[in-house]
Formats: C-alpha cells, structure tokens, sequence
C-alpha cells in the first residue's frame, strides 16, 4: 500500500521547466519558485546568524559546554555527545573557541534543517507548502533563533529528527525493495543522530513507531525486515552513549530520568507548560499549529501524511505537558514535537495566504518582529546601551548577564597575579559559574565546581584530583559567612579576598566576591570513588 498517492502534488511543470532552463526561460528563473525562495531564505538567515552568533558572548549552557567538553569523550553526564562533539571539532578545526567559531556549526546545520523542512514537507503536500512550512519554522524564536545559532543538542537534534522524518516518508513510498532498503538504512542512521544529539530524541522516534503499529501499510513493512534493520542502525549509532553510561553507573540517564521526578501535584503546572510553548513557538504561529494537528488527529489513519506527523509530533507534546502535572518543564523540551507539525501548517498557509490579506500582513509582521528583536538583543549584548536610556540597572541586575563571557575577570585575576600562584585551582560554586570561569580562563588553571550539582566537572574535573592544592573560589552573590557554611569542611581555612568586577562592555556589571581556601581536602566520599 503506497504512502503517498502517485499524483502527489509537487512543483509545477513551468517551474521545474525553468529550473531545468527549458521552454526558453533563463535558468535564473528557479529564484522565483518554492526551492529558489528557501535557498534565499536560508542564505539571508545565515548571514543574519553568523552575525548574530558573532555579537553575542556565550550563555551559561554554551560556557559549560564548550569549556567541560574540551576533552573528548563517548559521551557526557547531561546530554549524548553530538553537540559537545561539534563545538570541539569547530575549535580544533578553527583554532579558536570564540563565539563565532563553537557556533559556526549549529548555524550550519539550522540551515540543513531548513532544507529538510522544506524537502519533507514538498514531499508530502507540495512545494508552495514547503516553503512556508520553512519559513515559519524560521520565524519561531525556539527555532529560528536559540536552536538555530547556539551551542546546544537542540540544533543538531533537529536535524536528525527531520532527516529521519523524511527519509521515512520515502522509505514508506519505495517503488521497489532497493529503494526500500536504501531509505530504512538512512532512516535509521537520521534516527540515531538524533538520538546522539538529546534523548528527547526517542520520543519522536517512538512516534514513527505508532504510526507503524496503527496503520495497515505500517504493520505490512513491520512484516518485513528493513524498518527492523533501521532500529538496529539507530541503537548503533547510539552505542557511545550507552558504553559510556555502563561506564559512569548509568550516570546521565538517571540524571535525566530524575529531572521527570517530583512529588507535587501541579494542577497548572499544564496550563503554564503550554502557555510557555506557545511563547516560546509565538501564539499566534503556536494556535493554528495545534489547530492543524488537532485536525489532522480527528481524521485519523484515513489521512495517512496528517496522521504520520501527528504520531511524530504530539506523542511529545502530550508528554512534556502530563509531566507537567508533578515538576517543572523547560518550555524548550517539547520543540521536538511541534517541529514535526509544522508541515501542516505549512499547508494551510500555502492554500489561504494569496486571498488572505490579514495573514500576509501578520507574517510580515512576524518576520519584522523576529528580525527586529534579534537586532535589538544582539546589539545591547555587545555594546550594553540599554543602561544609557533606562538608567543604570544596579548590582546583579543587568538582563544580559547570562550572554556576556568573564573574559574580564580573567584579566583581573592576571592583574593581580592570582593565576601565577603555584600549583592554584580555581573553583565555582555552581556548574554554569564553573563553565563560565573555565571558558574565559581558557583551561588554564584548571577549574572545578564546589556544589553538590556538579555536572559534568563532577567527572572530568573531581575534587579528589586536587586534594592539598589551594583553591581560588569565585562565588558571586555569597558571603564569606556563607561561603565557610558551605565548603568550610573541604578546606583548612577560608579567607575573603578583594572581589573582581564582571564588566560588560567596559561598564561594572557584576561583583564576584573572592575567596581563598587552603588545602582542599575533599569528602572521604570523593576519596572512596577514586
């Protein structure tokens, strides 16, 4: 039974005479159809990004992993490794871990993305469908902005999961067994990308699954062998982590798995989760998205291209959102789920927005808007202007803390003489401060991470690597009262030094209180793991 109809809609036959040259129209007519529109897209959107990347200092999240992931390793205690992979590969490669550089490879692969976007969606419903499925998916800040330019799983997790979402599609359409065993082989090798990216992977993959299962044509191919020898391609591209987690007690799925954990009813836990979403995707692309699925979910099977993208995407969706109801979840973890709808919505734009002034205007406006705040934001995070026309913003108070490096604190503790001191290890008391001060002092005394919540330092930089060294400890909004309270225990004594000033664009933007404590000596805990 084929997936898609043989007359399935697709260019028209004037375009992709024109993109062939023919009927004597010049090959630059291809710019003018659905493809040509996404290739532009993707240019001007690149550029926008590399300039967007470039402006920006690293977050908390990018900080940790660049700095942690200096070291190369089968995988890594908060996510599978493709990420870190990417940021080392790009600083090897480029010979610098500036912004711009780690960052260089997300803002690739979010133009992959783009492309497979289109690809999947012109697969199924046309290429006029494609292209606004694309360009939404541009406009949605979870996508078009974070995932699209910033050093996380997120951006190559998407990839993978669009990749492997169309090569189903074809793998599901394949006119003969060699196409069919050419297209479940890359679908399986897209699938445990994904999976090598985030392990919300495995829930859009569990999707594909229920597609599968609640379909005649997907329990015909569960009949045969090759969506089997796709399962087998994507557990063997996932074999990194699971050898490295057999190693480290199982170490990064249990964090994971804990952070499901909680033990209060949230009854609005729900309604914030979902309103967060629809923030993050912007509400009015977020509304007609769910919309379309929930559409798309009433016709069921009958439909079978609908009802393949809601398998994929609401699975996720309905997960995060019943999660909800005992902890607390990033509005970010459900993106998986709304990518794969997006194709729908694609469709729907495609069908209304010629006759349909009110929706031009508001994609216009969407694209103004998304333009204009990643225009605003990156230029106050470099050159910090907003203090000049709302006032000064007074101590831990500036909005762009979180975007701007510590590379002056690094030059104040060389000022001071500090990272000279012999045999000096340099301590945060958290895991993004410790990722902070590691990527600004650039390996170079070593860092590690005081807090019970370690991460990833927990591992490649333990305290008991370092027992009898003195320690350097930067501990921003702690006392020395506070500080000894704490960690007073590991050290024969604490003393305050002078606090070092966090500058954002040559502007005090923080004071990091300074502490010195002598001879670690670490948890007999710590000791008995060695």
């Amino acid at each position: 039974m084929p997936f898609v109809l043989a007359a399935r809609p697709g260019a028209p036959a004037d375009a992709r005479a024109a993109a062939a040259g023919g009927n004597g129209q010049p090959r630059t007519a291809w710019l003018r159809t659905p493809a040509g529109g996404v290739a532009a897209l993707i240019l001007v959107t690149l550029a926008l990004r590399l300039v967007f990347a470039s402006a920006l200092g690293l977050g908390m999240d990018e900080s940790y992993m660049v700095a942690a992931g200096r070291h190369l390793h089968l995988s890594y205690f908060d996510h599978p490794p493709l990420a870190w992979w990417m940021a080392w590969a790009a600083t090897h490669l480029l010979g610098t871990d500036a912004a711009w550089a780690v960052r260089l490879p997300f803002v690739a692969t979010f133009a992959l993305s783009t492309w497979l976007m289109f690809r999947l969606t012109a697969r199924l419903f046309g290429d006029d469908a494609g292209l606004w499925a694309a360009a939404l998916m541009n406009a949605a800040p979870v996508f078009g902005v974070t995932a699209a330019s910033w050093v996380l799983p997120d951006g190559p997790l998407l990839a993978g999961l669009l990749g492997a979402a169309l090569c189903l599609v074809h793998a599901l359409d394949a006119p003969d067994d060699a196409a069919a065993w050419r297209w479940w082989a890359a679908t399986g090798l897209c699938a445990g990308l994904a999976l090598l990216a985030k392990y919300s992977a495995a829930f859009v993959i569990g999707g594909a699954l229920l597609y599968l299962v609640t379909t005649p044509g997907g329990r015909a191919w569960l009949r045969r062998p090759m969506p089997w020898l796709a399962g087998l391609l994507a557990v063997a591209a996932f074999l990194p982590v699971l050898i490295w987690n057999a190693r480290h007690h199982w170490a990064s799925f249990a964090f994971q798995g804990g952070r499901a954990a909680g033990s209060h009813l949230r009854l609005a836990g729900p309604i914030t989760s979902l309103a967060g979403e629809a923030l993050f995707v912007l509400p009015w692309i977020w509304l007609p998205l769910m919309i379309c699925a929930l559409a798309a979910l009433r016709r069921g099977p009958a439909e079978p291209r609908g009802w393949l993208l809601v398998c994929l995407g609401l699975p996720t969706v309905a997960l995060f959102t019943a999660v909800s109801l005992w902890t607390r979840v990033l509005f970010h973890w459900a993106a998986p789920g709304y990518l794969m709808l997006f194709p729908l919505l694609g469709l729907l734009v495609a069908r209304i927005w010629r006759d349909s002034r009110p929706v031009r205007v508001l994609l216009a406006a969407t694209a103004l808007l998304v333009g204009t705040g990643v225009l605003v934001v990156a230029s106050e995070v470099h050159y910090n202007w907003l203090p000049l026309v709302l006032g000064h913003f007074g101590p831990d108070r500036n909005p762009d803390l979180d975007a701007v490096d510590w590379t002056s604190v690094r030059a104040d503790l060389a000022r001071r003489g500090l990272l000279t001191r012999p045999g000096l290890v340099v301590a945060a008391t958290r895991w993004f401060d410790a990722g902070k001060l590691d990527y600004a002092l650039g390996g170079e005394p070593p860092v590690i991470c005081l807090g019970n919540d370690p991460r990833e330092y927990g591992l490649t930089a333990p305290l008991a690597d370092y027992a009898g060294k003195d320690v350097l400890i930067a501990a921003p909004r702690m006392t020395l009262d506070s500080v000894v309270a704490n960690y007073g225990a590991l050290f024969d004594t604490i003393e305050a030094l002078p606090p070092v000033e966090l500058r954002h664009a040559g502007r005090p933007a923080l004071s990091i209180p300074l502490f010195l404590g002598h001879r670690l000596h670490p948890p007999a805990a710590a000791l008995s793991d060695r």
